[in-house]
C-alpha cells in the first residue's frame, strides 16, 4: 500500500504459545469484514483500511497492478482519516504495551501501522511474523496436539439439570456452549449472534492449549452433540471428546423448571431488552420463544405442538399485562417431558458404557474433585 520507507529494524515476534498462554492483547489491522469472519479472542480490530477502502484498493490492484494499488491506497488514507487511525493505534499501544499487532499475513498493512505508528510516536510496537494466518495455523496445529493429549470429563444430564450452571462453578473447564454463545437446544439462541465458525475454533484452542500446560489435562465440559447452534466443534476435538468418561448430574422436575424458566424466560428476556428496549425486545424475545417452538413442531406433533403454544401464548399474556412470570412453568413443564426427557433418554442410551458416575449437584461436585482434581473455581 506504500513505499514509504520500512525500518526493517522494527521488532517482529513469532513467540505465538507466550501470546495465547498470556493472554497478549493483539491489534488486528485487517478490514472489520476480515476480522468478523475470524478473529482472537484477546483482539481488537483496529484497520488500516476500511471495508470499502479494501474493495476499491483490491479493484485497483486486479485491474491495474500493485503500484496503482499502493498509489490509491495512500491517497484514500492521508491526512485527517490517517492521523484518526494512527491515533487509535497509539491509544491502544499506550493502553497495551505488551501487545502486539498483525494484518493478514504480516506483509505491507501490518509494517505500514507500524511505521506509522513509531513516525507518530516514536513507539516500537513489535508485530507478528507471518501474521493472522500463522497464529491461525498456530492454533490449528496445537488443537490437534492437544486434543490427544486432554482428558475431558463430560457432564450429561436432563434438559433444566443446571449442566452449565455447574461447570461454571469448576476448574478446569470448557464452557463449549459459551465458546459457541448458544444453549445447545432448539431455544438456546441467544440475542446476539453467534460467533463465526474460525473465531469459536480459535477461542476452543486457546482454552484448550491453556489447561494442557498446566499438566493436568483433565477439565469438565458438558455433554454436546458436534453441532452446536450453527457452530460445529471440530472432529480432532470431537472424536476424544465424544469418547470421554460421563457424569450425570440429577434434578428434580421442579429443579428443572426453574432452571429452564431463568434461562429462557427471565435471562433470555433480559438480553433481547438490553438489545432493543423494553417493547421492542419483548416483542423479540416473544417471537424468539414462538419461533423456538416452532423449529420442533414436527418432533412434537401436531397435537402436542399445539398444546404447548397455547400454554406458551397464555404465559405471555399473564406475563405482558402482571409481570407475573409463574405461567410459564405450564409450557416449560410440557417441553421438558413431551420432547426433552424423551431425546435424553434415547441419548442416555448410546453413553451407557461411558457413565461412570450419576448424583445431585454436592454427590457430582464431590466426585469431581476426588477422582478427577476438578474443583471449584476461585471467584
Amino acid at each position: 500500500m506504500s513505499r514509504l520507507p520500512i525500518d526493517p529494524e522494527l521488532p517482529q515476534t513469532e513467540d505465538f504459545e507466550r501470546i495465547f498462554l498470556e493472554d497478549v492483547p493483539l491489534m488486528d489491522v485487517r478490514a472489520p469484514v476480515e476480522f468478523a469472519d475470524g478473529a482472537f479472542p484477546q483482539a481488537s480490530n483496529l484497520p488500516l483500511i476500511d471495508d470499502l477502502e479494501r474493495h476499491d484498493i483490491g479493484t485497483t490492484y486486479k485491474q491495474q497492478g500493485q503500484d496503482a494499488a499502493i498509489a490509491e491506497g495512500l491517497k484514500r488514507v492521508s491526512g485527517a482519516l490517517k492521523q484518526q487511525r494512527v491515533a487509535a493505534w497509539e491509544a491502544f499501544a499506550r493502553e497495551h504495551p505488551e501487545g502486539i499487532l498483525y494484518c493478514f499475513r504480516g506483509g505491507m498493512r501490518s509494517q505500514i501501522a507500524q511505521q506509522w505508528l513509531h513516525d507518530a510516536t516514536g513507539i516500537s510496537y513489535p508485530r507478528i511474523r507471518g501474521g493472522y494466518k500463522a497464529l491461525r495455523r498456530y492454533l490449528i496445529d496445537q488443537l490437534a496436539l492437544n486434543a490427544s493429549r486432554m482428558r475431558p470429563v463430560v457432564i450429561g444430564g436432563r434438559t433444566g439439570a443446571g449442566k452449565t450452571r455447574l461447570i461454571e462453578e469448576l476448574t478446569p473447564r470448557i464452557d463449549l456452549e459459551d465458546l459457541a454463545w448458544h444453549r445447545g437446544s432448539a431455544f438456546g439462541r441467544h440475542a446476539t449472534a453467534q460467533p463465526a465458525q474460525v473465531s469459536f475454533e480459535n477461542a476452543l484452542s486457546v482454552q484448550l492449549l491453556r489447561i494442557v500446560k498446566t499438566g493436568n489435562p483433565f477439565f469438565v465440559a458438558e455433554d454436546e452433540s458436534r453441532n452446536i447452534g450453527a457452530r460445529h466443534i471440530p472432529m480432532a476435538f470431537f472424536e476424544h471428546f465424544s469418547r470421554a468418561p460421563v457424569v450425570v448430574l440429577e434434578a428434580t422436575v421442579e429443579e428443572r423448571i426453574a432452571v429452564t424458566r431463568e434461562e429462557y424466560v427471565h435471562e433470555a428476556l433480559t438480553e433481547y431488552v438490553a438489545l432493543a428496549g423494553p417493547d421492542a425486545g419483548w416483542e423479540q424475545w416473544a417471537d424468539y420463544l414462538r419461533d423456538s417452538l416452532t423449529r420442533i413442531r414436527k418432533r412434537l406433533g401436531g397435537v402436542n405442538y399445539q398444546r404447548i403454544s397455547d400454554l406458551l401464548e397464555n404465559a405471555l399474556r399473564k406475563h405482558r399485562e402482571s409481570g407475573d412470570t409463574g405461567a410459564h412453568d405450564d409450557w416449560i413443564e410440557a417441553l421438558l417431558i413431551d420432547y426433552y426427557d424423551a431425546m435424553y433418554r434415547y441419548q442416555l442410551e448410546q453413553k451407557q458404557n461411558r457413565i461412570r458416575f450419576a448424583g445431585n449437584r454436592d454427590q457430582v461436585m464431590e466426585y469431581l474433585k476426588e477422582e478427577f482434581g476438578i474443583g471449584r473455581a476461585e471467584k
